[in-house]
């Protein structure tokens, strides 16, 4: 059978730092290459092995060349190749970058005039580094297709197994920022011993009572005083392909700076309101957004702002009057001021804030905590079926609903019921476990039907539980607003404290 020509289009993202590198002396050689089509080298893998030998078939291999594109932000490539005839699936694609300059590679699709349509879209999404400069600037991409190891093809087992001892580095060297290696350490640079003996910290994670959490290793150098002790370094290693994107990385570089100004302002003696005595009322929240605050002097930040506000403040003082700083106006509140009140807008925030994953199916009614009464008091929740119906407008009772999978809550109950004696134990703290009930309307989005607050019994108290529901009632509509409060507060403290600690130990 004669070769089959098949021609591939491989498509690059333009983005910020490419911009830049175009200004640099490297980039005219790039230039020259995309000129000649000797920028990308693309070469095609078989799934199969070779029938006589045993052994893998050679790639099929073809330099591609830069074309006009109609998209800006995407630059195109194309190759093409002569398969021959039994050379089988193609399961991968090897992709060397012979630029100067990283290139974030979106995906390769492989087409053939003979077949009349498209033979297989590669989803890549992924920085190849480039050739020069010591690294090898050779990635594989595999076809969309997931495969149990023992069901991997045989002509992609080396490539697969060469890709993953990559990825998973060798445990030695200092990884730098165009590293891809997931490997990872225990938080032993949180101290810094070399620069002050008081600043030495212990290690955290690795023990076998605490052996979480963990972070990507750095394999920075360790310190003199401490040889469990790793350096501090000005950034920490993230794997290239989960760094912020060039236009993220300068949002954030917006948003610490805006954080470190909102520091200062806090850290002025004189400022608008008592910080002990929060906001005297909601006239004052909604100046900051419309008036800003006045930039303080470079003299009054106090403590570790004061040598960084300074030139903070002065960078934003380059034009005469720049002396107001100014605060984002929340996109809910550029409509509504009032928006964050209402009970649709709390149930749209639930699933579209920090942590969405912790709302869960109602299976049984009623609710019933698993802690110890003993220690915890009655596990009986005091959301009752009569007040949930009466909540949904007796269109269903509760088992119906529990039935036809309606009803949702948030369940932070027993999870931070055994914390809350200890941070209510903190000046001018208080803590509740909690129960959230949803209902899932017939337009798709959840109304919030009751929360439960609870406090669990101590030595001089019994246990205190309380439910909200909506009221005309000023001072319990005003209570029900605090509790919706304490959800929001455990739902942030779950998705920092909990599923990031939880997301490390996994990957560790």
């Amino acid at each position: 059978m004669a070769a089959v020509r098949v021609t591939a289009v491989a498509m690059i993202k333009v983005t910020v730092g490419g911009f830049i590198h175009c200004l640099r002396p490297s980039s005219v050689i790039d230039n020259v290459k995309d000129f000649i089509g000797r920028s990308l080298y693309l070469e095609l893998v078989s799934s199969e092995l070779d029938a006589k030998t045993g052994l893998e078939k050679q790639p099929i291999r073809s330099y591609a060349h830069k074309v006009a594109g109609e998209d800006a932000d995407v630059v195109t490539y194309e190759a093409d190749f002569d398969v021959p005839a039994g050379f089988g699936e193609v399961g991968a694609v090897l992709v060397t970058n012979e630029h100067h300059k990283e290139i974030f590679l979106e995906g390769v699709n492989l087409s053939s005039p003979g077949t009349g349509g498209p033979l297989l879209a590669i989803r890549c999404n992924s920085w190849v580094q480039p050739k020069s400069g010591g690294a090898p600037g050779r990635r594989v991409f595999f076809a969309n297709k997931p495969y149990l190891p023992s069901q991997t093809p045989p002509g992609l087992q080396s490539c697969r197994k060469k890709d993953l001892e990559q990825k998973r580095g060798n445990g030695s060297g200092q990884r730098k920022a165009t590293d891809r290696i997931y490997d990872y350490d225990t938080y032993n640079d949180l101290g810094d011993p070399d620069n002050d003996a008081d600043m030495a910290r212990p290690i955290l994670g690795g023990s076998k009572q605490f052996p979480y959490p963990r972070r990507c290793r750095t394999g920075r150098p360790k310190t003199n005083r401490d040889p469990k002790t790793e350096t501090r370094g000005s950034e920490n290693y993230v794997p290239r392909d989960e760094a912020f994107s060039d236009v993220k990385t300068l949002q954030f570089s917006v948003r610490t700076l805006r954080s470190a100004l909102h520091a200062a302002m806090a850290a002025r003696k004189s400022t608008l309101i008592d910080r002990n005595l929060a906001f005297p009322s909601f006239f004052i929240v909604d100046k900051l957004f419309e008036d800003g605050i006045k930039l303080p002097r470079a003299n009054q930040p106090a403590g570790f702002l004061r040598g960084v506000v300074p030139r903070l403040l002065q960078s934003l003082r380059g034009r005469p009057g720049d002396h107001v700083f100014l605060f984002d106006t929340p996109a809910n509140v550029q409509k509504d001021n009032f928006a964050w009140l209402r009970d649709e807008e709390f149930a749209r925030e639930t699933l579209a804030g920090v942590n969405p994953y912790a709302i869960e199916l109602v299976r049984e009614f009623s609710l019933k905590s698993k802690l110890d009464p003993a220690v915890y008091g009655p596990a009986e929740s005091a959301i009752t079926a009569d007040l949930l119906e009466g909540q949904m407008g007796h269109v269903m009772t509760v088992a119906k609903a529990v039935k036809h999978k309606r009803l949702f809550m948030l369940d932070y109950h027993d999870l931070f019921l055994p914390y809350v004696h200890k941070i209510r134990a903190l000046e001018h703290t208080t803590m509740y476990g909690s129960h959230t009930i949803f209902f899932l309307c017939d337009d798709g989005t959840l109304r919030l039907l009751a929360i439960e607050l609870t406090r669990p019994a101590s030595p001089s108290q019994p246990q205190w539980r309380r439910v909200f529901t909506p009221s005309t009632d000023t001072t319990e509509s005003w209570l029900r607003q605090m509790a919706k409060s304490h959800v929001r507060a455990h739902d942030s403290a779950l998705v920092t404290l909990g599923s990031n600690l939880l997301c490390r130990a996994r990957r560790g």
